[in-house]
């Protein structure tokens, strides 16, 4: 056993107003993702599901935020607890934590650093149902948010970020989220939809994006809020890592959508509204877990691969045949094993440790570490989401009939349209809406008995 360290009450962190003030901004940064989350996966879906898709992303900061005060604080940061899971049952409600008493090791109260995680979990589930658009039942979505982050996010936010889990003690680098936020709900997205099964019109129906814009708003929104996400992980601004971090998310974000938008050009002909939004996006995500090891150099690299990589990656469910509606396996499975693994390789040694990747001298001790942490994370997620959506699935049922899918979930499931095109306002305008909506209906109309004829 090693000697035991005495920490002098002189030597003890105290309190900073600065970094709790910067934690606490962070924090709401975070939040702002969920919403941003919903919007850009909203205008990718069809306008019969825009609801439906913002609102499964809204309900995670409901679910989420009950079961982190009740018990998901505990299990992802308490004491360890054979190196799989935590539990202090202080944490619980947090009914033990005082209100000035300090995280281990740093300057913010334990209330801060909760609340901070809290974000993470929040948004990690809401990620996965990007995969699901159009198909799947709001009240089964919802018990699925409660069984996967406790079966799944909980434990592994644990073998990752808390003391004693398995993959922290390794030394699997993940500064942000790379492993436990990405691969872990892109994994979870593949484990539901080969469950769940393709939407009606797969390969066959155009499903475009109905809302550009929407889609634009959302992704302004999280490459924003990515700025907390990710130097907010620090848990403070003392070393200068923080900052690396922050400079590093931008670099890197530019530098993979304009990959992307370059290897759309060479592909398909075209510089698109929506290879720039998700060029970002795989940006941010692969840098997520690799902004505080490499250099902004570094961080071009990772950009550029992480563009063009995931880029190709979105068409393969066409040759493989899931459904993965939003790509969400394609950006964030993908981003984020490209990005995990790459701090194998461009890990600096003047980051966040002296850890350094194979193309710094380091050989490829890092990089098998980091392997080692994808392909659990990867292996444990895909399995384990799939049996939760066999056996809701097989019990109240995972999917809407099909009429209703054909129809729209947004009214089946929410009682609601996201837009309204019945010109009930009034005036000019609601006059000049009704009469071209009447003119449209009475040709669709007349072109249904030419077929029927």
């Amino acid at each position: 056993m090693a000697p035991a360290v005495i920490t002098l009450a002189a030597d003890a962190p105290k309190l900073s107003s600065a970094n709790t003030g910067f934690m606490l901004i962070c924090s709401a940064l975070v939040m702002l993702m969920t919403p941003g989350l919903a919007f850009f996966y909203g205008g990718m879906v069809r306008v019969k599901s825009t609801l439906n898709m913002l609102m499964m992303s809204f309900i995670s900061l409901g679910i989420v935020t009950v079961l982190w005060v009740l018990y998901g604080f505990s299990m992802a940061f308490g004491a360890d607890r054979g190196s799989l899971i935590g539990w202090t049952s202080d944490f619980v409600g947090f009914s033990g934590i005082g209100r000035t008493e300090l995280w281990p090791g740093h300057t913010i109260p334990v209330f801060v650093f909760a609340v901070f995680q809290l974000m993470f979990a929040i948004i990690t589930p809401a990620l996965i149902s990007g995969a699901l658009a159009d198909r799947v039942k709001f009240t089964a979505w919802a018990p699925f948010l409660v069984l996967w982050a406790t079966i799944v996010y909980f434990p592994v936010a644990h073998w990752v970020w808390g003391t004693g889990g398995w993959a922290y003690e390794l030394g699997v680098i993940d500064f942000a989220g790379g492993t436990a936020v990405h691969i872990n709900a892109g994994a979870a997205a593949l484990g539901v939809i080969l469950v769940i099964g393709k939407r009606v019109g797969f390969k066959r129906d155009p499903m475009r994006p109905h809302s550009l814009p929407l889609v634009m708003l959302g992704a302004g929104l999280l490459w924003f809020g990515w700025f907390g996400f990710n130097a907010g992980s620090w848990l403070g601004n003392d070393d200068g890592v923080g900052p690396l971090m922050f400079v590093n998310t931008q670099v890197a974000t530019g530098t993979a959508m304009l990959a992307w938008l370059a290897y759309e050009k060479v592909r398909h002909g075209a510089f698109t509204t929506l290879g720039a939004a998700s060029g970002a996006v795989a940006g941010l995500v692969a840098i997520t877990p690799s902004g505080g090891a490499v250099s902004p150099l570094g961080a071009i690299a990772v950009g550029a691969v992480a563009g063009v990589v995931c880029a190709m990656a979105v068409g393969l469910k066409y040759r493989f045949g899931y459904d993965d509606s939003l790509d969400v396996v394609g950006v964030h499975l993908v981003g984020g094993v490209v990005g995990s693994l790459l701090v194998g390789l461009l890990a600096s040694g003047k980051g966040q440790s002296a850890v350094k990747g194979l193309f710094y001298g380091g050989g490829l001790g890092q990089f098998w570490k980091q392997c080692a942490g994808v392909c659990a994370v990867l292996a444990y997620s895909l399995l384990a989401s799939a049996v939760l959506a066999f056996l809701l699935d097989r019990t109240i049922g995972m999917r809407v009939p099909e009429d209703e899918e054909i129809s729209g979930i947004d009214q089946s499931q929410h009682a609601e349209t996201a837009y309204d095109f019945t010109g009930t306002g009034g005036g000019a305008v609601a006059a000049v809406t009704a009469q071209a909506l009447a003119a449209t209906q009475s040709r669709a109309a007349t072109q249904s008995k030419k077929v029927g004829a």
